[in-house]
């Protein structure tokens, strides 16, 4: 007779849960550092340093620091250091990919995601590249912000995914709820694309001494954003009830009800700053709050399956 099977060792089960939870600190680190990309691009921008280092990769011709020689006085330093946080990201990214990998139990759903982040850093770093070397074009600066966006969804995928229950999981809402959330992410894509646009027609270009704009009318095309927003929230306040009213669980109704408040905050922020005349603290505190807002879009999403509760 075949004699039982023999147990694992005793060190497995801690050693795979001490993998998961170094993987979900290295996660939120990466998303942390994601977030504040966006910030420092806002500092730049609105301090008019987007060509403190006026060649890419290196600062000045022969050098890839500021020099005292430099003529772009504050500026340079502005712009090296959103370069060099540049850098940091990088590495944090490399160490999501490592963390992907030493989460075994769920490397199928989270080393493609750290891929993608890590393969996006670059990517983005050439963008940043091509924007100094295109003086600040308005399309090019809206990518690079737009596809910062792209990655700090990703970002929160990655961190959230680390901390569910490894495997498939189930939806937790109905598939025409699923399908108004989808509805919902598209229209809040669309609010970001415009809200670049705004930045492109209004006051801070990125540089101080030439601006590149996009010549639509700013009120015109902030009163299209506003109206883009407005259709986004009647989707979020439509999520919010169709999931208090359809799903017997709590984290649907708890992940729509935070992409509420985030979206009522930074609708609140924007006409602020609109009324305020756009004041730099209030310009930069938006771009955060869009930042924000995806991270709570892409949780509320996620919101919407998981492992039934017990």
């Amino acid at each position: 007779m075949t004699g039982p099977a023999a147990a694992p060792p005793a060190s497995t089960a801690p050693a795979a849960g001490h993998a998961r939870r170094w993987a979900a600190w290295v996660f939120l680190a990466n998303l942390v550092a994601q977030l504040g990309i966006i910030v420092t691009g806002g500092l730049v921008r609105v301090t008019g340093s987007g060509l403190g280092c006026p060649t890419w990769p290196q600062c000045v011709p022969g050098s890839y620091t500021p020099t005292y020689e430099q003529a772009e006085g504050f500026h340079k330093y502005i712009e090296f250091g959103n370069r060099t946080l540049t850098g940091v990201l990088g590495v944090v990214a490399l160490l999501a990919v490592v963390a992907a990998y030493r989460a075994t139990d769920r490397r199928r759903h989270v080393a493609p995601a750290a891929w993608a982040v890590l393969v996006g850093v670059v990517v983005q770093a050439v963008l940043g590249g091509l924007t100094v070397l295109f003086g600040l074009h308005p399309a090019t600066v809206a990518t690079h912000f737009l596809v910062s966006a792209v990655l700090v969804a990703v970002s929160t995928y990655l961190w959230r995914r680390a901390t569910e229950p490894a495997g498939e999981l189930a939806p937790l809402a109905p598939p025409l709820v699923r399908r108004a959330a989808a509805l919902a992410c598209a229209v809040g894509a669309l609010v970001l694309v415009l809200g670049t646009v705004v930045t492109g027609s209004g006051p801070h270009s990125g540089d101080a001494d030439t601006p590149a704009r996009f010549g639509f009318d700013p009120r015109t095309i902030s009163w299209l954003h506003a109206d883009a927003v407005m259709l986004f929230t009647g989707l979020v306040i439509a999520m919010v009830l169709a999931t208090h009213l359809v799903a017997a669980d709590e984290r649907p109704k708890r992940g729509w009800l935070l992409v509420l408040v985030v979206t009522l905050a930074q609708g609140l922020l924007g006409y602020v700053q609109y009324m305020t005349k756009l004041p730099e603290a209030l310009v930069v505190a938006h771009m955060l709050g869009a930042a924000l807002l995806v991270v709570a879009l892409t949780m509320g999403t996620m919101s919407l399956r998981g492992a039934p509760s017990a």
